[in-house]
């Protein structure tokens, strides 16, 4: 019984707890065309702890969770992905360098190569904003407000 008690318990719990919807680039460009909204891309890598910080703290508040998952499109994306992405009428792809190392054409082409990178796209895919370091949740919460207030 203690047992059944605990698992309701933790079910129940759980279930107060937003999870933010992530997308791949084609997932979010096929939903944006029946409902336009802006694209928050968080371009990151594996080896990347100030992107870890951010992922385990700024992506885990519950405001921001509700915010994004409201009014944006969110895709997180590992600059150094190697699987070719269509997005925007382009195939892009995976630019090895060396022997162990590379970039997607695609972080190239949404950041300046510094990790983290917050992008944040209009619906018609023009970069509205960058923002190349860690972001509290308060600061991308006001950010994330000023935008949706300039793209209703």
């Amino acid at each position: 019984m203690k047992k059944f008690l605990f698992l309701f318990f933790l079910l129940i719990t759980n279930q107060n707890f937003a999870q933010l919807n992530t997308f791949t680039f084609e997932e979010a460009e096929i939903l944006s065309i029946e409902n336009p909204k802006p694209f928050v891309i968080f371009i990151h890598t594996d080896w990347c702890k100030i992107c870890k910080m951010m992922e385990n703290t700024t992506f885990k508040n519950q405001e921001i969770l509700k915010e994004l998952n409201r009014n944006f499109y969110f895709i997180s994306f590992n600059a150094e992905t190697k699987i070719d992405i269509n997005f925007n009428k382009y195939t892009f792809k995976f630019k090895p360098k060396g022997t162990n190392s590379g970039v997607h054409e695609l972080a190239e082409e949404l950041s300046n190569q510094i990790y983290p990178t917050l992008t944040i796209l209009n619906s018609d895919y023009s970069i509205l904003m960058q923002i190349e370091s860690f972001v509290n949740a308060k600061d991308l919460l006001q950010i994330l407000q000023k935008t949706n207030q300039t793209n209703p």
